[in-house]
């Protein structure tokens, strides 16, 4: 069995910091109300509301992700394992922050390993669209010290011990587990992660909202301070710091690079990518204009602006195209090795 480009309904998720800039990048959204997140991939387990993907178009339209996953796992996966949940390897999600997001941080290895059900989480956001002068939080600064990290807190000078980072349509945030961040306001990203619906928030911007609890002490057990913040990776990589490779009329440029993905931008300049056969699935973003995946079988699904595509293990010569002949269209390529680099030879 070989299966077909697949192309998903969002998952809207109402958010407290959220906006409606999200109707922008092709998604419904209900009359009223502050939409955060757009959860694009999604293969979490089921005591997670709204966190299975189904399936937009073509044949398998209306089939859910973990279905095709739990019905033919080598045509969907390849080699790739599952993630630690039991679903699929990686979470994709749109992100509208109107307002700033809660500091927060994710499981490290060590508090996954012991404590049940709480899972890894690496990430990193590329900024598709940003206000002039909004910006990110990542990391603190190498001298604050643990203790020096709540005193501020619970002074009200948290942010002086942040790292703020202005950002730009094009930049790309690592963002591995243990490593205390924020989304600012104005900023619209496209997110990879690892599957995990586990975050611990140290502060929320004084909403004390009941519904959105802060988690101090499991937040400490996993925050990386001083030079275990480095990890020898860049934290932040610029658009036009990067040289493309080029290659009849496509344009590729490597933007971040971690055990458990790695994230390429292509930019279709009349060509066509193909992607080349391998024996592990590749998820795509778009990111401007309009494409189009086919495969060997004539099956295809679009890829427009904000559209987010996987295209799976078995999926026979694969291949992105410009939905308009000789037009140009732009998207991510986010590619999941099937063993992690760190535990290659």
């Amino acid at each position: 069995m070989t299966i077909p480009p697949l192309r998903f309904q969002p998952i809207l998720h109402p958010r407290a910091w959220g906006g409606r800039r999200l109707a922008e990048w092709g998604r419904t959204l209900p009359s009223e109300g502050s939409i955060g997140e757009s959860w694009d991939l999604a293969d979490l387990p089921p005591s997670i509301k709204g966190g299975t993907s189904v399936v937009a178009d073509g044949p398998l339209a209306g089939r859910t992700l973990a279905e095709l996953r739990s019905s033919d796992a080598p045509a969907l996966l390849g080699r790739l394992p599952v993630a630690a949940t039991g679903g699929f390897p990686l979470l994709v999600k749109l992100l509208d922050a109107r307002a700033d997001l809660s500091v927060q941080v994710h499981p490290d290895p060590p508090y996954a390993a012991s404590h049940p059900g709480t899972f890894v989480k690496n990430e990193a956001w590329y900024v598709l669209e940003a206000q002039p002068g909004s910006a990110i939080y990542r990391g603190i600064h190498s001298e604050v010290t643990p203790k020096m990290f709540l005193e501020s807190l619970h002074s009200g000078r948290l942010l002086e011990c942040l790292v703020r980072i202005e950002v730009r349509p094009g930049d790309c945030i690592r963002l591995p587990s243990g490593i205390c961040h924020a989304l600012g306001a104005g900023v619209l990203v496209a997110e990879a992660q690892t599957p995990s619906d586990t975050t611990f928030r140290v502060w929320d911007w004084d909403r004390n909202d009941p519904n959105r609890p802060l988690h101090i002490e499991q937040a400490m057990s996993c925050m990386r301070f001083g030079s275990a913040q480095d990890d020898g990776r860049p934290a932040v990589s610029r658009i036009d710091g990067i040289p493309p490779m080029e290659s009849e009329g496509v344009q590729i440029r490597r933007l971040c690079a971690t055990d458990d993905f790695t994230i390429d931008l292509v930019d279709l300049q009349g060509g066509c990518h193909g992607i080349r056969s391998t024996e592990e699935p590749t998820v795509l973003l778009g990111t401007e204009g309009h494409s189009v995946v086919t495969d060997a079988d004539g099956r295809s699904t679009r890829l427009d602006r904000g559209d987010t595509v996987l295209v799976p293990a078995s999926c026979p010569d694969p291949e992105v195209k410009p939905g308009i002949k000789g037009s140009r269209a732009g998207f991510l390529r986010i590619d999941l090795p099937a063993v992690s680099p760190r535990t290659l030879a």
